[in-house]
C-alpha cells in the first residue's frame, strides 16, 4: 500500500536500521521498518554469521567439538578439519543407531524409542555390536535367546 498522506511522527536508529512510525490520515498508526545501512549501501544490511556446522552441512556442533578437543589436550596442535570430521562421524553413528532403533520400535508397535529398542538395534547389527561390544545400556535387557538343548524334544511319532 502507498501512504501518500503519511506524516512522520517519530524515527530512531538502531544498528544501522531506521525505524519510522507513520501516522496515516485514513488508518491507525502504522509502523514501518526501513532497512538502510549507515553508509547507504542499498539496504544490504549486516552479514548474518554462519556456524561451522551449517557450512559443513551437519547437525552436530562443530565448534563445541573443536572446543572439547582443544580443552582435552589430546594434541598440542589441531587442524581446522578435525572437529568437522569428528562431528560428521558422530552424526553418522547417531543416525545409524537411531534408524535401527526406530525400526525396532516400529516392530514392537511403539512410537517412542526406549533403551530396549537401542539394545535390540545394536545387538542385531554385526558392525555396531562389534563397536559397542563392551557397552552396557541401562534398562536395555538382553536379546531373546533360548539354547537349543533347553527346547523340548520333537517326538517322531505320527
Amino acid at each position: 500500500p502507498v501512504y501518500l498522506t503519511a506524516k512522520i511522527i517519530y524515527w530512531f536508529s538502531t544498528n544501522h536500521k531506521v525505524i519510522i512510525i507513520y501516522l496515516c490520515s485514513n488508518r491507525k498508526t502504522i509502523s514501518s521498518l526501513a532497512t538502510m545501512s549507515g553508509k547507504g549501501k542499498g539496504g544490504r544490511g549486516e552479514k548474518k554469521s554462519t556456524t561451522s556446522s551449517a557450512k559443513a552441512g551437519l547437525q552436530f556442533p562443530v565448534g563445541r567439538i573443536g572446543r572439547y578437543l582443544r580443552q582435552g589436550k589430546y594434541a598440542s596442535r589441531m587442524g581446522a578439519g578435525a572437529p568437522v570430521y569428528l562431528a560428521a562421524v558422530l552424526e553418522y553413528l547417531c543416525a545409524e543407531i537411531l534408524e535401527l532403533a526406530g525400526n525396532a520400535a516400529r516392530d514392537n508397535k511403539k512410537s517412542r524409542i526406549v533403551p530396549r529398542h537401542i539394545t535390540l538395534a545394536v545387538k542385531n547389527d554385526e558392525e555396531l555390536n562389534k563397536l559397542l561390544g563392551g557397552v552396557t545400556i541401562a534398562s536395555g535387557g538382553v536379546l531373546p535367546n533360548i539354547h537349543a538343548v533347553l527346547l523340548p524334544k520333537k517326538s517322531a511319532t505320527k
